[in-house]
């Protein structure tokens, strides 16, 4: 087992109650959901990050290639983010979080960070300080971010975790049966956005 501790991102859905997928969206500042999630997470303290692609997949991939990730970026031809599509994504969040876990493992970190697409306002802070001390965190690790006492993002799943989990996901049923029954550590992390996912636009278009 290594000391690498891997970001991944699930941004595999329709977001049909956004009116399209969250990981077409550029906020207003410019900059694409997806590649900010990836810069939090590697600024965070992730090494490498993978991203769950599913719905529009080919134009997320484009859109990913535009900012200049997703390529072959790294001294070593190796790139800092992995891209997996699952064929699957309409199931629900737990087959997307399947597909990036277990792409995650084929690394062989000692922890996993789980984000999603549509926290523009996640800070990196929030990732470091779930990531916590010492570091790495050990490999039996389970923490998620709490804001107010409300359960958000980012999760931390140590490696021994990882096949208990990944077993434990059927369609719509994502981490937080599993997280409850195993005691996950609850870190505050309010006011560092992990909570404010956008499910509809802030603008809504006019009649």
């Amino acid at each position: 087992m290594t000391d690498t501790i891997v970001g991944l991102v699930l941004a595999a859905g329709s977001g049909s109650r956004y009116g399209g997928p969250k990981a077409l969206v550029v906020g207003d500042d410019g900059v694409p959901w997806l590649a900010r999630a990836i810069d939090v997470l590697r600024s965070g303290g992730c090494d490498e990050v993978v991203v769950v692609l599913g719905a529009s997949a080919v134009e997320a991939g484009a859109l990913l290639r535009e900012t200049g990730l997703g390529d072959d970026t790294e001294e070593d031809g190796e790139s800092p983010v992995r891209v997996v599509e699952t064929e699957h994504w309409a199931r629900g969040i737990g087959e997307s979080l399947r597909a990036g876990l277990t792409e995650a493992a084929r690394v062989d970190p000692v922890a996993v960070v789980v984000t999603l697409v549509d926290l523009p306002a996640l800070q990196p802070s929030a990732v470091e300080r779930v990531i916590g001390t010492p570091h790495p965190p050990s490999e039996d690790a389970l923490r998620q971010a709490v804001y107010d006492g409300r359960p958000g993002h980012p999760v931390l799943i140590g490696a021994t975790h990882l096949p208990a989990l990944v077993d434990s996901l059927d369609g719509d049923v994502g981490a937080r049966p599993y997280l409850v029954a195993h005691d996950v550590l609850e870190v505050d992390c309010t006011g560092l956005g992990g909570d404010d996912d956008r499910d509809v636009p802030d603008r809504l278009p006019l009649d």
